[in-house]
């Protein structure tokens, strides 16, 4: 989930075709999450092959990011999580137990035959193995796309590539790329503009909204340093932060104290004493300099072949999916041919 800033964030909400002919580092796991959640039956059960196997995080995956690539002109390079820090552990725990909960919920609607219930308790079922991770990659790589195996966290390789100027921003829900160092983060990257809510049943319209870091640090008067402060305070997925501090009061007591160390004792000794260590995972990600976000050529016999063959797609759809990227990289042959025919 990240870290929980909204009330303090400085936005521009923006149209999707605004962003034809810029770059984005897009949070794979994340994305490949929200597949699994949302892209099931009425009932909440996700898609399958006829063996079986899950297949909601590829169906998104394939008709969204070409959607993005070849009508939209977005350039997407896809980040994936690498190991995640010792820190995250209790996370990912509370996740686990969540998920378990949320399973029992929804098997007790099913019977109940309350399907909507069912359905919103399905969303928070999800579980991303590292088998549909390759499965993931796989796809990508047959339709040309690049991606990047994070050594961590994808938000702080995302990060890096904005900062290194890869890319034109980070693209994440979470915030947790702006503590990373991200110079821009790109929010709610989707085609369909609107986002559910499995506490409400219901979806929300939205936009994808830019968060430029320069303004931010302007408007709110603090570095990015005391910006990760403001954050551990709040709590993060790696510490849980003071309970009754959101982060309005968490901003004025890190503009009014400069930083942790300075703040009043009766408030830092609530903290967890791990914070200097949660300030490092921010201020000093693990990424790798080792990418490529050059398009390559789409194999499109293996393509039908993985997704309708093995995995029961319609090979209609996915032949549309083939020739969208042949555009793409045909588009981009020629441009790079261009422009060194003007060197």
């Amino acid at each position: 989930m990240g870290v929980y800033l909204t009330p303090i964030i400085v936005k521009d909400v923006v149209d999707l075709r605004q962003l034809g002919g810029k770059s984005l580092a897009v949070d794979g796991n994340e994305m490949l999450y929200e597949f699994l959640s949302l892209i099931r039956l009425k009932d909440g059960t996700p898609l399958k092959d006829s063996s079986g196997r899950v297949t909601s995080h590829l169906a998104g995956l394939v008709y969204r990011v070409t959607r993005l690539v070849a009508d939209y002109g977005i350039d997407l390079v896809v980040v994936f999580d690498g190991n995640p820090p010792v820190l995250k552990r209790k996370t990912v725990e509370r996740r686990r137990i969540a998920r378990k909960r949320a399973i029992r919920e929804y098997r007790e609607a099913l019977e109940r035959g309350d399907t909507a219930t069912a359905f919103s308790k399905a969303v928070m079922t999800s579980r991303l193995t590292p088998a549909m991770v390759g499965e993931a990659k796989q796809s990508l790589d047959l339709m040309g796309v690049p991606y990047v195996q994070a050594p961590g966290e994808a938000e702080a390789q995302a990060a890096y590539m904005a900062t290194s100027r890869s890319v034109w921003a980070a693209a994440s829900k979470d915030y947790d790329c702006l503590l990373f160092g991200a110079p821009r983060l790109l929010r709610f990257l989707t085609i369909s503009g609107r986002e559910y809510l499995p506490s409400r049943g219901t979806f929300r319209p939205l936009k994808p909204e830019v968060i430029e870091m320069s303004r931010m640090h302007e408007v709110l008067g603090v570095t990015r340093e005391q910006l990760v402060d403001v954050g551990i305070l709040i709590g993060t997925d790696f510490n849980p932060g003071i309970e009754g501090i959101g982060p309005k009061t968490a901003l004025e007591l890190i503009k009014q104290h400069g930083r942790i160390e300075e703040l009043p004792r009766e408030v830092l000794s609530r903290l967890d004493e791990n914070f200097n260590e949660v300030r490092k995972i921010f201020l000093e990600p693990s990424v790798t300099l080792n990418y490529s976000l050059q398009y390559s050529e789409p194999r499109r016999k293996q393509l039908i072949r993985f997704l309708c063959i093995e995995r029961g797609f319609n090979r209609k759809r996915v032949e549309t999916v083939a020739k969208r990227m042949e555009r793409v990289y045909e588009k981009t042959k020629q441009s790079n041919l261009e422009r060194w025919a003007r060197m």
